[in-house]
């Protein structure tokens, strides 16, 4: 099997990339895998393909850039010229790009795979029926919402286009179905990256690291969390430091450097910038307790499951997808109302002030995350390509 994958790659800061990484890892340890063609956006970087386990041969091929009005011809003749059997497109709404004519231009792709009668399999990691458009950074305006839920319904009638569409949550797939009448919707789990030896769960000696993950300024803010962090400092006199992990949402650029230039009068505040993949795993097991300060949910977190992965005690706002995960997946922590600093420094403190409490959630965390490995993911993938394509041996291309 011939897979090719057309995807933001490390060190690319398109959203997916880490997600990509991850699929390539442990697609090219598969049997049926002989080779992997790698359809990257362009990076000044060389691409991050050097694995410790062996795999398959993999080939890079650098085709498509974001927010390029001409991803959709590129991409197109990438396709032609690798020539596949088969198709997965793994998306969200915002993959190609933040400008509005040049992600819906991307997101046309399965239609392009269906006339020229390409097998296709998109995997959505979010549905625009659960976006809050404004507190995600599309609009703030009523009517203009208005005009992006049209917009996403006909963009998602596009991806219903493909043979199948792979949902990372249930809840997801009852909505396509329901609003769409679709019948090619299927619920593959979004997997945990890396499943390291169990952790023993403590944390090192030393300031306790409050930390958060992503990409931040539009749903994802951390001046509550600061503030927050202040407060259970001043009421439990413990050391606390927190750690912002992460980049710029690239609708909002300059926001973090803004938020430490206003609080740069708060002690122990550190922003570690762009996070490599090697450098994540001392992140997360320094880390005391992971906060996701999100006043809106665009799909299944990538962060969670890492998390999860680590041992770690999470705090979580009380909304939407992260909720779902929590009742699907057996995930553990404490809530918060999101537009309160007190409510969150109360989550936070009900952590940090009780070891075993903190273990307990960690325990738990690890357990639903050893539920969901990506070399069991990518399995499923391998044998929904298998019933598509119908011969084994045809080859698969995978975009992510």
């Amino acid at each position: 099997m011939k897979l090719a994958i057309v995807t933001a790659y490390p060190p690319s800061k398109v959203t997916l990339n880490e997600y990509a990484y991850h699929l390539v890892k442990h697609f090219r340890q598969k049997e049926d895998v002989t080779e992997l063609v790698l359809l990257t956006d362009k990076t000044y970087e060389h691409k991050d393909v050097v694995f410790t386990e062996d795999g398959c041969k993999i080939t890079i091929e650098e085709c498509w850039e974001f927010n390029s009005y001409s991803n959709i011809l590129n991409v197109t003749n990438a396709i032609s010229r690798v020539n596949p059997d088969a198709v997965l497109f793994n998306l969200q709404f915002m993959k190609f790009g933040d400008k509005k004519v040049a992600a819906a231009l991307g997101l046309m792709l399965p239609l392009v795979c269906k006339l020229k009668k390409i097998p296709s399999i998109v995997l959505l990691h979010n549905i625009l029926e659960e976006v809050d458009l404004g507190s995600a950074g599309f609009t703030k305006n009523k009517v203009m919402q208005k005009v992006y839920g049209f917009i996403g319904s006909s963009l998602t009638r596009l991806i219903l286009q493909a043979d199948t569409v792979a949902v990372t949550m249930q809840k997801y797939v009852d909505i396509l179905e329901k609003k769409y009448n679709a019948k090619n919707v299927k619920l593959i789990p979004h997997g945990t990256f890396e499943i390291p030896e169990k952790p023993d769960f403590n944390v090192p000696v030393g300031p306790m690291q409050i930390m958060t993950f992503g990409k931040f300024g539009t749903y994802k803010k951390v001046e509550g969390m600061i503030e927050a962090v202040e407060k259970v400092r001043e009421s439990t006199g413990l050391d606390l430091e927190v750690v912002i992990a992460g980049t710029d949402n690239p609708n909002v650029p300059g926001y973090l450097a803004k938020v430490q230039e206003d609080y740069k009068h708060v002690p122990q505040v550190r922003f570690t910038g762009y996070v490599e993949e090697k450098e994540v795993p001392k992140l997360f097991n320094d880390s005391a307790v992971v906060v996701f300060p999100y006043t809106s949910t665009t799909g299944s977190s990538g962060v969670l499951h890492q998390a999860g992965s680590y041992g770690k005690a999470v705090v979580m706002p009380d909304l939407g997808d992260l909720t779902s995960l929590i009742q699907d997946e057996g995930y553990r922590g404490e809530f918060f109302e999101p537009t309160s600093v007190d409510s969150l420094a109360k989550a936070i403190e009900n952590i940090v002030t009780n070891k075993i409490y903190r273990r307990e959630l960690g325990k738990a965390n690890y357990q639903a995350a050893t539920g969901y490995p990506m070399s069991e993911i990518t399995e499923i993938y391998l044998n929904t390509f298998k019933k598509i394509m119908e011969i084994p041996s045809r080859a698969v291309m995978l975009i992510v």
